[in-house]
Formats: C-alpha cells, sequence, structure tokens
C-alpha cells in the first residue's frame, strides 16, 4: 500500500467509537482489532496508491460518550509524538458523539503543529449493511494522501469541515456535522506564547457549560463555583443577553469573575453570535465579568477555556486569548 516514490507517512490514531464496534448483549461497545479489518478493506482495491500508514490504538478505547478532557491530553501527545517521528499526517477514529468537540479540542492542542489532522468515524459500524464507516475512512485517508491543508479537520461524507466550526446536527444519517453559520470577525491573528503552542504540559481544567433559561438564578451559578469550576460557558440568548434584571444572578457572576473563574458567552442559536453590547441584557453581563465568544461554537469554547486554563495562564491572560482568533475559530 505504498505509492512508490512517495515520501508520506500517515499515523492512524484509533479511539474507539461506533466505527470499530462489536455487538454484544448489552449492545454496541468498542473492540479492538480494527486495524485487520481496516487492511482487509483498503486490499480490496489494491490499485488505490495510499502512502505507508501504521496504526496505534489509544487506550482506552472507548464509546466516545466517555471522552474526558484528560483522554484528549493523551490523544494530543500521540499526535505531537507521530509529528516528531517524522509521520507527515494523522488520521484520528473516533465515535461521533462527541467528535466535535475533540475535534475543537486537537484544534487547541495542536497550536503551530505543521502536518495535517483529520479525524472521522461513522454513525453504524464498519461491516453492518448501509455503513458509512468505510467511505468516510477511505475518504479522510485520500484526503490525507492528496496533500491535505495544515490544521485540524473533521471529515464526514466526503466534506472536509473546520474542527473548531462545526456541531453535530443530526443523530441519524450520513451527514450528522455542519459548520455552524456564525458570525465571523476581520482580525489580525496574534503570534501565540510558548505556552499555547503544541506539545506543551498542560493540566485538565475544570470547565462547565451553563444554558441560559428562563427561571435561571444565582443558585446554578454559585454551585458551579462552589464545586471549583475555573472556566464556566454561558449559552446566552440571542446576541449575548441574560436576566439583566436578576440583580442576584448578576452578583453571581460578578462573584465568580472576582474568584478567577473565566466566563465566556456564546449564543444558543445556530447562526450570528454573541455582541455583547446591542442590548442592556448584554453589556450588563460584561459589566459583571462576561467576555463574548464571538461567534464561537460550546464546543470551541469548551475545548479553548481548557487549553487556555490548563497552559497555566493568570485569568487576565485567559480573558485576553478568549478575544483572539488562535485557529479559525473566530475569524475567517
Amino acid at each position: 500500500m505504498t505509492q512508490a516514490g512517495n515520501s508520506q507517512r500517515l499515523m492512524v490514531l484509533y479511539t474507539g467509537g461506533t466505527i470499530g464496534m462489536q455487538a454484544t448483549e448489552n449492545g454496541l461497545v468498542p473492540a479492538s482489532g480494527f486495524e485487520a479489518r481496516m487492511r482487509a478493506f483498503l486490499a480490496q482495491v489494491p490499485e488505490r496508491a495510499l502512502p505507508e500508514w501504521h496504526f496505534c490504538e489509544v487506550l482506552p478505547l472507548m464509546d466516545s460518550a466517555n471522552m474526558t478532557p484528560a483522554y484528549w491530553l493523551r490523544l494530543s501527545e500521540a499526535i505531537v509524538r507521530a509529528a516528531e517521528q517524522g509521520y507527515t499526517g494523522v488520521l484520528v477514529l473516533h465515535g461521533t458523539d462527541t467528535l466535535a468537540y475533540t475535534a475543537a479540542a486537537m484544534s487547541f492542542h495542536l497550536l503551530g503543529l505543521d502536518i495535517p489532522v483529520v479525524l472521522t468515524g461513522s454513525m453504524l459500524p464498519a461491516g453492518v449493511p448501509d455503513s458509512d464507516a468505510w467511505e468516510n475512512l477511505d475518504g479522510a485517508l485520500q484526503t490525507l494522501a492528496s496533500g491535505a491543508p495544515q490544521g485540524v479537520h473533521l471529515y464526514f461524507h466526503g466534506a472536509l469541515l473546520h474542527a473548531a466550526r462545526c456541531s453535530k446536527i443530526r443523530s441519524v444519517g450520513r451527514h450528522p456535522f455542519k459548520t455552524l453559520e456564525r458570525q465571523r470577525l476581520t482580525q489580525h491573528r496574534q503570534t501565540l506564547p510558548a505556552e499555547l503552542k503544541a506539545g506543551q504540559a498542560r493540566q485538565v481544567a475544570n470547565v462547565a457549560v451553563l444554558p441560559l433559561f428562563p427561571g435561571i438564578s444565582a443558585q446554578h451559578v454559585s454551585a458551579l463555583v462552589n464545586a471549583g469550576v475555573q472556566g464556566l460557558v454561558l449559552e446566552c440568548y440571542g446576541s449575548g443577553t441574560g436576566p439583566s434584571d436578576n440583580d442576584a444572578f448578576l452578583a453571581s457572576l460578578n462573584e465568580a469573575s472576582s474568584k478567577g473563574v473565566a466566563l465566556i458567552a456564546v449564543t444558543q442559536c445556530h447562526e450570528g453570535g454573541v455582541e455583547l453590547d446591542i442590548y442592556e441584557a448584554g453589556s450588563k453581563l460584561r459589566a459583571y465579568g462576561v467576555v463574548s465568544g464571538g461567534g464561537m461554537t460550546r464546543e470551541a469554547a469548551v475545548a479553548k477555556l481548557q487549553v487556555l486554563i490548563g497552559s497555566g495562564l493568570s485569568p487576565e491572560q485567559v480573558d485576553y486569548w478568549l478575544q483572539q482568533d488562535l485557529c479559525g475559530e473566530l475569524a475567517e
């Protein structure tokens, strides 16, 4: 499967997920042995020219519903190690439930890495009727082989998506992922501090998401702060509004900010973004320590907070870099 004269070397990292699951009496579970199945599939079309590739399981294999930020650290370390070993591209096989979160996380964990990384998976296991597994795997491999651009991407059903801009919007079918039509900024990308570059040691941060809803109270925020949350994504209404007449709620945000908790607002809407100064109900959030997430998705905001806080930046630095475009999550 090595193309003559081709110096490319690809690493395939298998994390589990539906693509390689096997049926048990309790339902589908992640299973080892996928490399042999993958090689058998690719051998069916021997005329297809692929670069040299190697396979590695990232243990423990898991249903992506069990994905954690600690696993993101192991996965990013494996990708950096592959780059250091001379691999020219990395394919990550992953379950779809949290694929958009992991794709966004890798976008921030691998800032500055000079090889392409593509994540894919499937809605049905390889080998079952009407499965999308092999078409996604083959398409992702072909994309890497043909020269995917540097950076992190999500590949699904023929589309190469920006890893920090997409979400899973369907639980069935061949098109579960979509790039959300969020607000984009014109912004000069800043020079990255050393702490944010790929390969740096990081800790897992305590990050949470709190959707706003009618009846939300100070107790909801305080419960998270008392649980030790370090970063909080507020999923706000519309262009970034919240209950501006609830003094206790606003005070709870102020208390969280004063304790060093990073507060970022994203919109609950699929389109548009946050502009906190349009309405008083948004400008009050800013006055109490909330920063604008612009057009960032929930997945990107969670991942970005994980990396900024986990890199040991000060609260002031976290607030600053939350509002700067690092990998296309905010700007074109």
